[in-house]
């Protein structure tokens, strides 16, 4: 089952505080924000993009780091300070042309849980709340902001028979 629904995916968006960071919010005393990515996630986003998998970020904060790593990402599309995820996911699939089911979305909390549920594959953290694992598809093995995005990335790749070509400039 869940490789089937793997198999149809063409859009993944991101949430970014418990996703894609480990969730902790860190400020400078001059009120700056800051952020730790993984490098090992963005690397995974960026094959994932190149299979032909379109990688959103979809957040209800407003960061210039997280502007600033989409940018070096070449991630697109990019909502910040979204009161409704659903609303923005929607306009997505609009935009791209696609069907729910071509989509997946990974989240942790349950502000995230109308877009989930709306998706063709939700995805968690290991993090996350109970009731939030109960209604995704698939939970990470890896932490938020610790690989669970590249193992993410890794998985759809798997299925969708691309992983090899994308690892393959590598190992030559």
């Amino acid at each position: 089952m869940l490789v089937s629904r793997l198999k149809l995916i063409r859009l993944v968006a991101f949430d970014v505080d418990g996703v894609m960071t480990d969730g902790g919010l860190y400020y400078s005393d001059s009120g700056e924000e800051f952020k730790r990515f993984n490098s090992l996630d963005g690397q995974g986003m960026k094959m994932l993009k190149a299979s032909g998998v379109e990688i959103a970020i979809i957040t209800g904060r407003s960061s210039r780091c997280v502007k600033a790593r989409a940018q070096n990402l070449g991630i697109e599309h990019v909502y910040q300070g979204v009161e409704n995820k659903l609303e923005a996911m929607v306009d997505l699939l609009n935009k791209l042309k696609l069907t729910r089911d071509a989509a997946a979305y990974m989240g942790d909390d349950v502000v995230d849980l109308t877009v989930m549920r709306h998706v063709g594959l939700s995805i968690s953290v290991p993090e996350s709340p109970q009731l939030v694992c109960e209604h995704s598809g698939y939970v990470t093995q890896r932490s938020g902001g610790h690989g669970a995005v590249r193992e993410v990335c890794e998985l759809i790749m798997s299925a969708q028979g691309t992983l090899d070509a994308q690892l393959a400039p590598y190992l030559q």
